[in-house]
């Protein structure tokens, strides 16, 4: 079962944009991301919910949607995230959260995928998002999660030894991630 969410849980960049979330929903997610471990348990991760359409609009301005479709400028109109959550971290408890984020936002993210929610990390961001959302300065953005309905098919496959990891997109526009083989990321095993 828990196989299957975290194959099924992947980075979405098409959404039903007509089909909207919550804010409890989104309230939801926040809490199983703020569940997980904290080194330290200083907990320094902040959340900035958004789900209302003129803030969205502002905010999709300011994200670079995907490095290796080079020719993909990112989601047109109608296939645009139905909300984001904005993950900040405040300084004034911690100058870092790398582990942190990673743990909450996967958490985040198996939470969505269970409630049929799709979502994308995105760090490439403008610096220009700070003051479209007013942000006071012990506050800083690491990452935007952008969520909605999943309006495409991402597909994992099993890459071959020694071949390239870039995810790219076939006719039909179904979104291939290759991974890995098991055999090639085990660095040895010692029984």
């Amino acid at each position: 079962m828990l196989y299957d969410l975290v194959c099924k849980t992947r980075s979405f960049r098409r959404f039903k944009e007509g089909e909207p979330i919550d804010m409890e929903t989104l309230r939801y997610l926040v809490d199983l991301a703020r569940l997980g471990g904290s080194a330290r348990n200083m907990q320094p991760l902040k959340y900035l919910l958004v789900n209302g359409p003129g803030l969205k609009a502002k905010i999709f301005h300011h994200l670079g949607w995907a490095g290796y479709l080079r020719e993909w400028s990112g989601p047109k109109e109608g296939e645009r995230p139905a909300a984001y959550i904005i993950c900040l971290l405040d300084t004034r408890l911690s100058n870092e959260a790398d582990c942190d984020l990673g743990i909450a936002t996967q958490n985040l993210l198996l939470g969505a995928c269970e409630k049929g929610i799709g979502g994308c990390r995105i760090a490439s961001i403008s610096p220009g998002l700070r003051d479209v959302l007013g942000l006071d300065d012990h506050l800083q953005i690491l990452l935007v999660i952008a969520l909605g309905k999943p309006a495409e098919t991402v597909s994992l496959d099993e890459q071959e030894s020694g071949r390239d990891i870039k995810y790219w997109r076939d006719t039909d526009e179904v979104h291939h991630v290759p991974k890995r083989p098991v055999q090639e990321i085990t660095a040895g095993e010692y029984a």
